[in-house]
């Protein structure tokens, strides 16, 4: 296969499955990993495509920036009671008996203020915004994941943080995030919170995105996953259903609050 060939087999393949993972597609072909990452770094410099850890990416449309990049403080006075009816309707989505993920964020800490008294369970959590909420609930078991500080959002992060969820299998991953899409799917704004995440998602039979209305349509800079990786999203009543239909449309969960 000549090089244009194989570049052109490259943006098809990517238009049709949303991603290139530069490993398996090399053994399928016969070639050599090298080459593939040398064609996909090729088309990302005449921006055709976007390079990731492992493969490529569609190119992200120029979307608005989510006011959910802004500091903790400041994003604790966005939307609040949107907020607090998230977390209440997201909170009822809990059976007793079950082990779930709760993020960081504004959001997710009123999830955690939302909690009946009487629910037990046990939360997993890497923020501790979220284990100091539940300290008064008697029956939740909060296991609290290490790591390093990322101020911004006050959760941990990094290596040790991504190995620890790995060895936790949880019912539900309650989900905070700066920014989502249609197209660019779940997206934040710093590489390493993506990756925990990515690795909480991956850890959960079922996630589900707490977007408060000024994060839908939006973009953030590093991708966390595809929408194909959501099964629920909780979001305000208020939330126009023109926005919600392509959400609807590709099979996701919305529960207004």
């Amino acid at each position: 296969m000549l090089t244009h060939q194989r570049k052109q087999f490259l943006l098809d393949l990517l238009a049709r499955e949303g991603q290139i993972v530069a490993k398996p597609l090399s053994a399928s072909l016969g070639l050599s990993e090298d080459t593939i990452r040398r064609d996909l770094r090729e088309l990302a410099a005449e921006g055709l495509l976007q390079r990731v850890h492992g493969g490529a990416l569609p190119m992200l449309p120029v979307l608005p920036a989510s006011p959910a990049l802004a500091p903790f403080a400041g994003r604790e006075q966005l939307a609040q009671d949107a907020k607090a009816a998230i977390g209440r309707a997201a909170g009822a989505m809990i059976k007793p008996g079950q082990l779930v993920f709760i993020d960081g964020g504004t959001t997710a800490v009123q999830l955690a203020r939302q909690l009946p008294r009487d629910l037990q369970a046990t939360v997993v959590t890497h923020s501790p915004s979220i284990a100091v909420e539940l300290v008064q609930h008697a029956l939740i078991e909060v296991v609290m994941l290490g790591g390093r500080l990322y101020k911004h959002s006050i959760v941990n992060v990094g290596a040790a943080t991504v190995e620890a969820i790995g060895r936790i299998r949880a019912d539900w991953y309650f989900m905070g995030v700066s920014s989502l899409h249609p197209q660019t799917g779940i997206t934040t704004g710093d590489f390493e919170e993506a990756a925990v995440k990515r690795a909480l998602c991956a850890a959960s039979a079922r996630t589900a995105v707490l977007a408060s209305p000024e994060k839908l349509q939006t973009a953030s800079p590093f991708q966390i996953a595809p929408l194909s990786e959501v099964s629920d999203i909780v979001t305000s009543q208020q939330v126009d259903e023109v926005l919600l239909a392509p959400y609807r449309e590709l099979g996701i969960t919305i529960t207004l609050a």
